[in-house]
């Protein structure tokens, strides 16, 4: 397979300004969820002339599998994305097509169904195959975090709670993407792929760092399969196998490798995690926020961006930068993000953007969207009356973009979440 050199602005030109619109189709039960839909975007097509009046020349967007073809993969409605990508082109505005974020598929193709890896490729075909100019896509978004969620801890469909369904899931979400990437890549060769996942780190108590060591492996898991780095000698390797992996599905990444042209990273206050004793838990361990519970241990994005570039090699984004708190705290989250950015790229880490992400806010996802309470979270924007309102937050965005520096825009003070040892690396 070939190596596909990214288009995207290079490290020796400033860091760029992303957007992104929180987007997830999620199932529990049985019982889906659109965060596109709730949040109001499907129904307001001049949102994306805001996003362009904000000054974002690149923006993640979703062009979804469960919302294009929900009933049948022949009877896809295509009228949606039409006419937004047509907008979008209209106002050079660069789209990052997601096609499953946080999904488990159609009902006809949920992932724990070989039917999703046959599909979905068919489904990226077809959107390579109408939208011809699309040269960035993310098939999948956070593949291992949707398996931890949906096979792991039981949240999502399927409900799971086991190393066997989280790594079966994990593999079949993985192929599809490298199937899907073929099919796109035989319309556009030079399209890319913006692979995207959480990106932490688990700190623990010294009697669970076993546990820690473990987790700090498993958090590189879908970009090591994508990049054919899976084998015998591999960290994760037993585990895998062990979890019901067959070789010939480990095999598959290895000799079908398809490296991410970008890796985005989506990195929050809570992906830092902390293990503690807890008496009360089946595991004998608690697992909290860093940022709560030993916030001296707090590595920060930058530092976590560093040892992505060491491990890989390849440009980076941070393709999520959100908080759910007051207007003056996202404003801290999002100069915090963009100066460990900056930091990173001094240490000669090739990074290449920043995304602001859930432009339009999002629904419930402080309990990661397994209840439906109507829990608003404002992001750049503030719709929860219906219609996008400007917020500091997307003034200082608008700013950003033009190049002001991040250092004028921050409110004076600490996030809730900093200690001074975080501050030093900014």
């Amino acid at each position: 397979m070939h190596t596909h050199v990214p288009t995207f602005a290079t490290n020796a030109q400033p860091l760029a300004l992303w957007g992104g619109l929180e987007c997830t189709v999620n199932r529990v039960g049985d019982q889906y969820g659109d965060q596109v839909v709730r949040t109001g975007h499907h129904d307001r097509l001049d949102d994306l002339g805001k996003l362009a009046d904000l000054g974002l020349r690149t923006l993640r967007y979703p062009i979804l599998w469960e919302r294009t073809a929900p009933h049948h993969p022949d009877q896809p409605d295509w009228r949606w994305a039409d006419q937004r990508l047509h907008r979008l082109r209209k106002l050079r505005i660069r789209p990052i097509v997601g096609l499953v974020h946080h999904g488990c598929g159609p009902r006809y193709a949920t992932f724990e169904q070989t039917a999703f890896e046959r599909h979905l490729p068919r489904y990226a075909r077809q959107v390579a195959e109408r939208y011809p100019w699309v040269d960035a896509y993310t098939p999948i978004n956070e593949p291992l975090t949707t398996a931890r969620f949906s096979g792991l801890y039981g949240f999502w469909y399927p409900h799971g709670q086991s190393d066997r369904l989280f790594v079966d899931l994990l593999l079949r979400q993985c192929r599809a993407t490298v199937r899907a990437m073929r099919e796109i890549r035989q319309v556009r060769p030079d399209a890319q792929l913006v692979q995207t996942d959480d990106l932490g780190y688990t700190h623990a108590s010294p009697a669970f760092g076993y546990q820690a060591d473990f987790e700090n492996e498993r958090r590189w898991l879908a970009w090591d399969l994508l990049s054919g780095r899976v084998t015998p000698g591999h960290a994760l390797w037993n585990y895998l196998r062990r979890s019901g992996a067959t070789e010939g599905h480990l095999w598959f990444h290895v000799e079908n490798p398809c490296p991410p042209s970008v890796i985005g990273v989506n990195h929050y206050v809570t992906s830092e995690r902390y293990l503690f004793p807890d008496r009360n838990s089946p595991t004998g361990y608690g697992d909290t926020e860093v940022v709560r519970a030993a916030p001296e241990q707090r590595l920060g994005l930058g530092n976590l961006l560093v040892q992505a570039w060491e491990r890989y090699q390849r440009p980076i984004a941070v393709t999520e930068a959100h908080l759910g708190c007051t207007v003056d705290e996202q404003m801290r989250w999002l100069a915090e993000s963009w100066q460990q950015a900056e930091w990173a790229r001094r240490q000669g880490a090739d990074i290449r953007a920043v995304t602001a992400w859930a432009l339009f806010g999002l629904y419930d996802w402080h309990c990661l969207l397994t209840r439906c309470e109507n829990r608003y979270e404002p992001g750049v924007f503030h719709v929860a009356d219906g219609q996008p309102q400007h917020t500091d937050l997307s003034r200082m965005v608008q700013q950003l973009a033009q190049g002001t520096p991040v250092e004028q825009l921050a409110p004076a003070g600490l996030g809730w979440w900093q200690v001074e040892e975080i501050e030093s690396l900014i």
